[in-house]
């Protein structure tokens, strides 16, 4: 079983799967890129350490209302 589950992710209120898989690739790019260009090696996966912020709470996530 993967740490931490989908279904703990998208708890709360306007959140779905593809937000979620949206949102990390997202800050796993972003993640990534910011390293490049302090020429910094990732200890792990840019994806492991994205979704590992989002489960600590440190960025969220949210749907918009009216789609």
């Amino acid at each position: 079983m993967l740490y931490p589950s989908v279904t703990e992710l998208i708890k709360g209120e306007n959140k779905c799967r593809y937000s979620l898989v949206i949102a990390v690739a997202k800050r796993a790019r972003d993640m990534a890129e910011a390293a490049e260009a302090r020429e910094e090696k990732l200890t792990q996966k840019p994806v492991k350490l994205a979704v590992q912020s989002f489960a600590d709470g440190e960025v969220d996530f949210c749907e918009p209302k009216n789609l």
